[in-house]
C-alpha cells in the first residue's frame, strides 16, 4: 500500500506507541487522585504538557488538552463567544475555506445565538486576503477565526498580517493550526528564552490568542488534541470542571497525552533539521510534476508562489472525472488519497473549499488531495504517479501518448 493521505491522519510513531503502552500498563491511575500512584500519573501528565508546550514555544499552563482538533476548535470558539454575552448584535469573522469544524460552529452560533458570521475573501490560489479584515471588524466583532494551513490544498495563510490587524483592533484571534503544528515551525513566543529553538524564529505566532492543534497530524494518537490560550485572553469554559485549571472538565486521556508528548518530541527533531523538510518538499514537487507529465490535462490547485504552500500537500484536478470513482480505483491498486477533508468524505458534491477558492466546478469535481509525511518513502512516489496516470487514462478512455 502507498499511503498518501497524511493530512487525514499519520501513522503513530514508535515512540508515541511506547508512551501510550507505558500509560496503559503503569500509569493507569486517575491523575486527580491524591494517593501516590495517582500523583505519579499527574506528574507524567504535567511533564507531557511541558513537552507539548515546547513544540510551539509556549508555557505549559497555557495548554488545555482536548479530544481532538475539532474539539479544540469548538472549545476555543465557544469559550470566546461565552465571554461576550453583553454585546447585543455580535459578529465573528472567518472564511469559507475553513475546516468543517469552524464552518459548522459558525452556523450553530448563528442559529442558536443570532451571531452573524462575516466572511473574509480569498485571493489568488485560495489565500486569505488580509487587506479586507480591517473593514470587516467593528465594535461588535468578538472573534476572528482563520486557519494557518488549508487542509485540502496546503495553502499557507498570512497569519501574521491577520493577527496584527486583530491586535490593533483589540479583537481575539483564533487560529486553526491543525495542519500546521508539527509540520512547520511554530513560535507563540511565551516560552522562556532557553526553550526557544533555532526553528522557532518566525513572528506570526506572536499575534495569535488561541491556537488549535491535534496529535494525529504529526504521528501521535487519535483522540487527543490541544488548545493553547495566551495568558490574559478572556475565556469561559463550555464544559466546566476541575481539570485543566477549570478550562475543560473531564478525566484526562493519559495514554493520549503521553503519546502526544512523544510525537511532539519527534516533530521537533524533524523541524530542527530544515534540510529534511526541504528534501520532502522536493519529493512532493517531483511527484506532482510527474503526474502533470503523465496527465497533461491535470491542473494543480495551488497559489503561484511556492512558499505559500505547506511542504507535504498536493491538490490536483483531473478535468471531467469524478473524484470518488478515481479514489476507488486508486484504492483497488493500493494507493490511498482523498477528495478533501476526511470530516466531509462520502459527499458526491465538489469540495466547498475548492469552490470558495474560485476553482471551476468541473475541476473541483475531479480534484484529489495527496499528502505525504516525514516518513514517506520517496521511492514509492514514482509508482504512485504512474498508478494515478493509469487510472485517469482508464476512466477518461484515453491512451497515454
Amino acid at each position: 500500500m502507498i499511503y498518501l493521505d497524511n493530512n487525514a491522519t499519520t501513522r503513530p510513531s514508535a515512540a508515541a506507541r511506547d508512551a501510550m503502552l507505558s500509560a496503559l500498563d503503569e500509569l493507569w491511575h486517575n491523575p486527580s487522585s491524591t494517593y501516590r500512584a495517582g500523583q505519579a500519573t499527574k506528574r507524567a501528565v504535567e511533564l507531557a504538557r511541558a513537552q507539548i508546550a515546547k513544540l510551539i514555544n509556549g508555557q505549559p499552563k497555557e495548554i488545555v488538552f482536548c479530544g481532538c482538533g475539532t474539539c479544540s476548535i469548538h472549545t476555543a470558539m465557544a469559550g470566546i463567544v461565552a465571554t461576550h454575552k453583553h454585546i447585543e448584535k455580535p459578529n465573528i469573522i472567518s472564511t469559507r475555506i475553513e475546516h468543517p469544524a469552524v464552518r459548522a460552529m459558525s452556523m450553530q452560533f448563528n442559529e442558536r445565538f443570532e451571531i452573524e458570521t462575516r466572511w473574509l475573501p480569498t485571493g489568488e490560489g485560495g489565500r486569505i486576503n488580509p487587506d479586507a479584515l480591517a473593514d470587516l471588524i467593528d465594535d461588535n466583532t468578538i472573534l476572528v477565526s482563520a486557519q494557518w494551513a488549508n487542509n485540502e490544498t496546503g495553502v499557507i495563510h498570512p497569519v501574521a498580517e491577520l493577527g496584527k490587524v486583530c491586535r490593533e483592533k483589540k479583537v481575539t484571534f483564533h487560529v486553526d493550526g491543525v495542519q500546521w503544528v508539527g509540520k512547520m515551525p511554530t513560535n507563540v513566543g511565551t516560552g522562556t528564552p532557553d526553550e526557544i529553538l533555532p526553528m522557532n524564529m518566525d513572528d506570526a505566532g506572536q499575534y495569535i490568542d488561541l491556537l488549535s492543534f491535534s496529535a494525529h497530524k504529526f504521528h501521535g494518537p487519535k483522540g487527543i488534541g490541544a488548545l493553547w490560550i495566551r495568558r490574559g485572553t478572556p475565556f469561559a469554559p463550555s464544559s466546566p470542571g476541575a481539570q485543566e485549571l477549570g478550562r475543560r472538565g473531564g478525566t484526562e486521556n493519559v495514554p493520549g497525552i503521553l503519546g502526544m508528548a512523544a510525537a511532539a518530541d519527534g516533530a521537533m527533531e524533524f523541524l530542527n533539521h530544515p534540510t529534511m523538510m526541504d528534501e520532502m518538499r522536493t519529493h512532493r514537487d517531483r511527484f506532482e510534476n510527474r503526474v502533470l507529465e503523465l496527465v497533461p490535462t491535470a491542473v494543480v490547485n495551488a497559489p503561484a508562489d511556492p512558499s505559500h504552500r505547506v511542504w507535504n500537500t498536493s491538490n490536483i484536478a483531473f478535468p471531467k472525472l469524478e473524484a470518488e470513482l478515481l479514489l476507488l480505483m486508486l484504492s483497488e491498486r493500493g494507493v490511498c488519497a482523498s477528495a478533501g477533508s476526511a470530516c466531509s468524505s462520502g459527499s458526491l458534491e465538489p469540495s466547498p473549499v475548492l469552490l470558495a477558492m474560485g476553482i471551476d466546478p468541473k475541476l473541483a469535481h475531479g480534484s484529489l488531495r495527496f499528502s505525504i509525511c516525514r516518513d514517506t518513502d520517496p521511492g514509492c512516489l514514482e509508482e504512485a504517479a504512474q498508478t494515478v496516470a493509469a487510472c485517469v487514462h482508464q476512466l477518461s478512455g484515453t491512451v497515454p501518448v
